[in-house]
């Protein structure tokens, strides 16, 4: 007789606890712990992925790699390192409303015009809900097939009944195992239902979209080992209001991990942004003080964008720090910085910044263009329209180095922006790039010095 087994687990952090308790005492985070009941079999045992698999050299001829798929979105497949690998799991999450599923949509026509009959699980709409929405996107074919169904033993029962060239699943939260008493949407019916995803996408051979809920911080939902099992995990990200839409890889095992792909929502679905430089750009303000343009490095492609900043007298008891788009507590050490070497000061200041557009900026290269937009709104002083800066700011004011900086000065010129401050270290790397003029600095005080003469 099958015995059962409770157990209290953290829907924030996936930490399994042996009572309830009101706080986390891992991630501290309050009212997140939940109860599950599970049923322990006296066998765990598991299918594996191929039966009677035998060891093969790694250097076998006789087994090529698999051929990518293309989803017909240059700017989805540049993300997934060149396409769809056969047989790999992808977990794709974002906020509600932003497009997930009209992303899925698109991609699932895509691939049913090129390779065959695609299988979209819907787990959350009806098959009128669903259709309403591909006839509005025009993303109605033939052999992309809608299936409403929540249980993975009737998925997995037409999954291997056909031979699809993809499957999507809409959500992997609103699946449920019939083995688990737990409801759909726990970490136990989310971590039981991925591993059984995994063992079918590589079993068969098929690629499988999981789109997952994310929390209040932005996270997928579910426990953390979940982003473990699958091959790539990829955000969807935008403000709400904005038509901006931007896709990020933070995992892949088949490309690289910083790819980032832009997209705009229109009426007929999302529409690829091949130039992301221009369209960053196109509302930025001349001659206004605290604006600064910088070129970033998003995988192997150098996006330009503009760095914001508002520096103005406080009234408060405690000035506030308010980011949009770049990590605070990289904004918090540039104001030390920039006060403890150059002594300027921001303690009285409310101080605001922003990356314009949307974007997000997470590298070591934005701390001159940060620092530089600081100071001109400090001072209101605007800086030159040709002007673009690069570089990473140490705790003792130094200018370091920075990766592909031949990439971003090109792309800099390309709009227009003919003047560069860069690291001292990196003199000798664009002096061959004509058309330019490059000053370098080894120094905060120095860049500060050379963007105001």
């Amino acid at each position: 007789m099958a015995k059962t087994r409770t157990t209290y687990v953290c829907q924030s952090c996936g930490s399994v606890l042996h009572r309830w308790s009101g706080k986390c005492p891992d991630c501290e985070e309050w009212n997140t712990i939940v109860e599950e009941t599970e049923v322990e079999s006296g066998s765990h045992k598991r299918m594996s992925f191929t039966e009677n698999a035998l060891p093969i050299p790694i250097t076998s001829a006789d087994v090529d790699p698999p051929e990518r798929l293309l989803t017909g979105m240059i700017e989805t497949d540049r993300v997934l390192g060149g396409g769809i690998v056969p047989g790999s799991l992808i977990l794709l999450g974002g906020d509600p409303g932003i497009g997930k599923s009209t992303l899925m949509l698109q991609i699932a026509r895509s691939i049913a015009l090129r390779y065959g009959t695609v299988l979209y699980v819907s787990g959350e709409e009806s098959f009128d809900q669903t259709r309403l929405r591909a006839d509005r996107l025009e993303a109605l074919h033939d052999e992309v097939h809608l299936l409403t169904e929540t249980s993975i033993d009737t998925i997995r029962t037409h999954i291997k009944k056909n031979d699809y060239a993809c499957i999507i699943v809409d959500s992997i939260q609103s699946v449920y195992s019939s083995e688990l008493s737990s409801v759909p949407g726990s970490v136990g019916q989310v971590r039981e239902c991925a591993n059984e995803f995994l063992r079918l996408s590589k079993g068969i051979g098929v690629p499988i979209f999981l789109v997952g809920h994310v929390t209040k911080d932005g996270t997928i939902a579910g426990p953390r080992v979940l982003e473990h099992l699958v091959d790539t995990v990829l955000y969807f990200e935008g403000e709400g209001k904005q038509a901006l839409r931007i896709l990020r890889g933070v995992k892949n095992r088949f490309g690289s991990t910083h790819e980032m792909g832009v997209f705009e929502m229109t009426e007929k679905g999302l529409r690829e942004v091949d130039n992301p430089s221009a369209l960053f750009l196109q509302e930025r303000p001349k001659g206004t003080s605290g604006s600064v343009v910088m070129a970033s490095m998003e995988g192997s492609r150098p996006v330009l964008v503009e760095i914001q900043a508002l520096v103005t007298d406080s009234h408060l008891g405690s000035p506030r720090r308010t980011v949009t788009g770049m990590n605070p507590n990289r904004v918090s050490l540039i104001l030390a910085v920039l006060e403890k070497r150059c002594g300027l000061g921001f303690s009285g200041m409310d101080v605001f910044v922003n990356v314009a557009g949307g974007a997000r900026i997470d590298e070591p290269a934005a701390d001159l263009a940060l620092a530089l937009a600081l100071v001109s709104s400090l001072r209101d002083q605007s800086l030159s329209p040709v002007l673009s800066v690069v570089g990473e700011i140490g705790l003792a004011g130094e200018l370091r180095t920075i990766d592909r900086l031949r990439f971003r000065v090109q792309e800099a010129m390309k709009f227009g922006l003919t003047t560069c401050i860069l690291p001292e270290l990196c003199k000798g790397d664009v002096d061959e790039i004509e058309g330019g003029t490059f000053f370098y600095s080894s120094t905060i005080e120095e860049a500060i010095e050379i963007a105001f003469s």
